[in-house]
């Protein structure tokens, strides 16, 4: 029997990973006998009396969840479970639209630094991810039929204006060749193979481009104009000041790793958030957390955050470098923004509403709200004490919460996860 790599995800077993197993594994499901009457069934799924968090709608209330054809079917108090082909139990837990991670490196076997998005994604009740920065013009159609397309998870592209992406590089202390940089390709490309590619990326720090940001930030808005994409921009460790490149920045674009402890950051001398980043906000450019190993300072966080200053969305920078440790997944980063005073609503808000908004991926997800895919995700959370860890290994925060998935829908299939 030839076994695909979307069925393999369906079964697979790992040390250290997520276990995704079939819905057979979650006792609290209760299909139909062959022998009843089908007839009057709407639904394929129904998830039952789980507290439906989901601040697209400014829901937070306990809900039954139904899915039909692979969409949000119905969302409702007491769905009789007769209606259903399959019943699912979510009672005691929290059930949000799937998590959307808005940055990580996915290409495993293409990239070197790449992870499997159906292990540590999808395996964590992330159903979708977009690739950023991994991929350029010349390795997305690699890309697409090796890792996008046979992947469960739904996986998106913001497309590196280096054309080799991540793919060219033996190590993160190579500079990208600027000279390189091909607007007139990155536009096409992007133009050419939207919705898989969500955005134009550039590299604005010193580890990849040297003193030549600028020269990165121009080439890759050019080819942003172009395509019409929103252009995301890893501003983390700069050359340049960062009032010169933030003043740059349109409305849609993305400044990620804005949390960052590096010179050249959001901060001035005295703490105060730059008056540039709050125009940049004021205009409509959103700002990305971006996780990361080293990219994401307690100290930065808490000072914004006396300030106002909470992040649009919150994403990972899922690699190999730090999925067994200081970031490990996505709901461990929500659970850490829990830790350092961000609501349980405002912090799921910025894994599914948030970076729904933020880039335009051709359909509807981020939302339980009829007719939108069937993504969603299944969480326990747990009451105690945990310990979170940010850029500096030395800097940890203790926060009483942290968000477990358990179960996650996507595409309208269920599976079950266990960490």
């Amino acid at each position: 029997m030839t076994i695909t790599r979307r069925d393999f995800s369906r079964f697979i077993v790992t040390s250290g990973a997520a276990s995704i197993l079939s819905e057979k594994g979650w006792p609290s499901v209760s299909p139909r006998t062959s022998g009843e009457a089908s007839d009057h069934r709407r639904y394929d799924l129904l998830i039952k009396g789980g507290t439906v968090v989901d601040p697209s709608q400014g829901l937070h209330t306990i809900l039954d969840v139904a899915v039909t054809g692979g969409k949000i079917a119905a969302l409702a108090m007491d769905i009789p479970e007769s209606l259903s082909a399959r019943v699912v139990s979510a009672k005691g837990r929290i059930v949000t639209p799937g998590f959307i991670d808005s940055a990580v490196h996915c290409c495993e076997s293409i990239i070197r630094v790449s992870i499997n998005a159906d292990h540590y994604c999808l395996g964590r009740g992330v159903t979708t991810v977009v690739e950023s920065g991994g991929v350029g013009a010349q390795g997305l159609p690699g890309a697409v039929k090796y890792i996008i397309d046979p992947s469960t998870t739904r996986i998106f592209v913001a497309l590196n204006i280096f054309p080799p992406g991540y793919a060219y590089r033996a190590g993160v202390a190579e500079w990208d060749d600027v000279d390189a940089m091909d607007p007139d390709l990155a536009a096409k490309t992007g133009e050419e193979n939207k919705p898989v590619v969500v955005a134009i990326k550039c590299y604005l720090e010193k580890a990849h481009v040297g003193t030549r940001d600028f020269d990165s930030l121009t080439r890759a808005l050019e080819a942003a104009e172009m395509s019409h994409l929103p252009l995301v921009a890893d501003i983390n460790d700069s050359y340049s000041p960062l009032p010169m490149i933030v003043n740059m920045l349109r409305k849609g674009d993305v400044f990620a790793h804005f949390y960052s402890n590096h010179p050249n950051g959001i901060l001035d001398a005295n703490g105060k958030i730059l008056p540039e980043v709050r125009a940049a906000r004021d205009r409509g450019v959103s700002f990305d957390t971006g996780g990361g190993y080293g990219q994401v300072s307690f100290k930065i966080i808490e000072k914004a955050f006396e300030q106002g200053f909470l992040p649009d969305t919150i994403s990972t920078d899922l690699m190999v470098g730090n999925v067994d440790r200081v970031v490990f997944d996505l709901p461990t980063e929500v659970s850490k923004f829990m830790a350092l005073g961000m609501d349980l609503d405002k912090a799921i808000e910025c894994v599914t509403a948030g970076p729904a908004k933020l880039l335009d991926y051709g359909i509807q997800i981020g939302t339980l709200r009829p007719g939108s895919e069937a993504d969603i995700s299944i969480f326990e959370l747990h009451d105690e004490k945990f310990e979170f860890a940010g850029s500096d290994p030395l800097e940890k925060r203790v926060g009483r919460h942290r968000l477990i998935n358990k179960a996650v829908v996507c595409r309208g299939k269920f599976f079950v996860n266990s960490v």
